[in-house]
């Protein structure tokens, strides 16, 4: 198979790779949407040894971590060496209303797919307000016949023990 060169691409290669500083985590090109009461995520991951992926939940950030290792063969003069390799990290924010718990990951043909479920949000509904029983109490005129109040100072017992006695 033949490889053609071109000097300007390898110039700028290599001018980018002198010029550029310490060498950080790539990131993965990922897709993320919703699907019912889920959010379902998947990473482009190929090449990578699926013992190396790491998804960890701290709180509310989900971190997606993986490496994949440059192919070390021995003695071989390589053409070209274009694949990344290295360690790939990933942070979302899962903000409110996801279950956590529930998260689940599968890597299949150099994809990582996420499953997030939504919890239940708690739907609108109506507090009913309940009250305690109020006490009747009755107020005596001078004649002994009284009418009733609630909230009053006095008590039942006294309002009888009043009309008794008159």
């Amino acid at each position: 198979m033949a490889m053609t060169f071109d000097p300007f691409t390898e110039l700028d290669r290599l001018a980018g790779s002198l010029l550029a500083t310490r060498q950080g985590p790539r990131q993965m090109p990922v897709d993320l949407y919703r699907d019912g009461d889920r959010y379902v995520l998947s990473a482009d991951m190929p090449g990578v040894d699926p013992g190396s992926v790491d998804v960890d939940v701290d709180g509310q950030v989900l971190t997606v971590k993986a490496q994949r290792t440059a192919d070390a063969r021995t003695g071989a003069q390589w053409l070209a060496k274009e694949r990344p390799h290295g360690s790939y990290l990933r942070q979302f924010s899962l903000g409110e209303g996801v279950d956590a718990s529930g998260i689940s990951a599968h890597y299949d043909a150099g994809v990582l797919s996420i499953v997030i479920p939504v919890t239940q949000k708690a739907a609108p509904r109506r507090i009913e307000v309940t009250t305690s029983p109020a006490t009747a109490v009755e107020t005596g005129s001078g004649s002994g016949a009284g009418t009733t109040q609630a909230g009053s100072e006095s008590t039942r017992a006294d309002a009888d023990a009043a009309s008794t006695s008159a």
